[in-house]
């Protein structure tokens, strides 16, 4: 398995598995399938163009790509000592492999090394007792929980608020 910083010649890739991450887990992510779908693929190609403070891990194997996971440093000088990650997703025929953590360990690994970075957060959707195991056991707490986080149709999906602090 290879784990690499996705560029915006991964957009078509990228674009394919996200569409089946929001198909597959529509109550695991805030965007949903008609929104990407709308999303052009010049668009994918600019968010990939990678910069060290935005970026989004791929897992590939054959080269294909079978995971990802983003992350996204707040901006502003107050907030600048926190960042987020986004879009966790491992295609199902690839789960229960260790995908996802190697992933997030990669991931991690190199927000560590940014400058002035403290603490990583993200939310998960308290139904999903996987993923929030594999956070638990990466160092994540959670901190706190969004009611009614996400609406879908007419149901509503709880969000846990999670964080890994840095020590430095």
């Amino acid at each position: 398995m290879e784990i690499r910083r996705l560029t915006d010649l991964d957009a078509e890739s990228y674009r394919q598995l996200r569409h089946d991450a929001l198909e597959r887990e529509p109550q695991a992510f805030t965007e949903s399938v008609a929104e990407h779908q709308a999303m052009t693929l010049e668009t994918i190609r600019n968010r990939l163009g990678s910069s060290e403070d935005d970026f989004v891990l791929g897992a590939f194997v054959d080269r294909q790509l079978i995971g990802m996971a983003g992350f996204f440093r707040r901006r502003g000088e107050k907030i600048r000592h926190r960042g987020g990650i986004w879009g966790v997703y491992v295609s199902e025929e690839c789960r229960g492999k260790s995908v996802g953590r190697t992933l997030l360990t990669e991931l991690i690994g190199l927000v560590q090394l940014l400058p002035g970075i403290e603490q990583v957060a993200l939310a998960v959707s308290s139904q999903n007792a996987g993923a929030k195991s594999l956070y638990e056991s990466l160092g994540f707490k959670v901190y706190g929980c969004e009611k009614r986080a996400l609406k879908i149709g007419n149901g509503y999906v709880d969000e846990e608020l999670m964080v890994l602090y840095f020590r430095r």
